[in-house]
């Protein structure tokens, strides 16, 4: 998910720089324009969860169950203190970074279950395991994705696993938005990230189930 900028749309174009089947969805339009009538990509809003499965449903019904899924999009409102957020940026931020995962897991997750393998990936961040000034709704969020996982992490079976990842700092224009280009630029670039990441991603599988894992370069 996410896949029309920033990390999401680097791990698109190294797995299929790596000849690696691909779906990807995002709410941007731009991923549509970028990969034509590719019937594995859509626009979808992962916050609309009844997109999310009809979204699912079709690509099972085009003989693809996913191997891997990893739920990426995200926001980062602009920093400083809670109450200084609105009401609508905050349930922006859990909206999309928490139900948005939720909605992928209802999503693809008994696909996988019934294929009796495969690995569910959640974005989390250094933000989802410790804090920092100024971050109060994406700290909550991600702290949250890392709840949501390690607890249904335990209600898979055999075979299938549920993990969160990571990625360090990396140079995405949300991070920039909220921070400022200057700072944003010192991070590491997405498609540099993403090159050896895709490795990693494709080696998970049921013995890291449950696990609070990171990738960095």
């Amino acid at each position: 998910t996410g896949c029309s900028r920033g990390i999401g749309k680097a791990l698109v174009e190294q797995f299929c720089a790596s000849s690696i089947s691909v779906a990807g969805c995002a709410r941007s339009t731009d991923l549509l324009r970028e990969h034509g009538d590719d019937p594995y990509f859509r626009s979808v809003d992962v916050t609309d969860s009844d997109a999310m499965e009809k979204w699912a449903q079709d690509l099972a019904s085009a003989g693809m169950i996913p191997d891997l899924v990893v739920a990426n999009a995200g926001y980062l409102s602009e920093p400083g203190p809670l109450w200084e957020i609105s009401p609508e940026e905050f349930d922006l931020v859990i909206d999309v970074n928490v139900k948005g995962v939720a909605n992928a897991a209802r999503a693809f997750l008994p696909g996988m279950i019934d294929a009796g393998a495969g690995t569910f990936v959640a974005l989390s961040s250094g933000w989802g395991r410790s804090t920092s000034p100024g971050v109060a709704p994406y700290c909550a969020s991600k702290f949250a994705v890392e709840g949501l996982i390690g607890a249904l992490s335990q209600d898979l079976p055999a075979g299938v696993s549920a993990v969160t990842l990571s990625p360090g700092v990396v140079h995405t224009q949300m991070l920039a938005r909220a921070f400022g280009a200057r700072e944003a630029s010192t991070a590491v670039d997405p498609g540099e990230w993403a090159v050896d990441a895709v490795e990693f991603l494709l080696s998970l599988g049921p013995s890291c189930n449950g696990q609070s894992l990171t990738f960095e370069r």
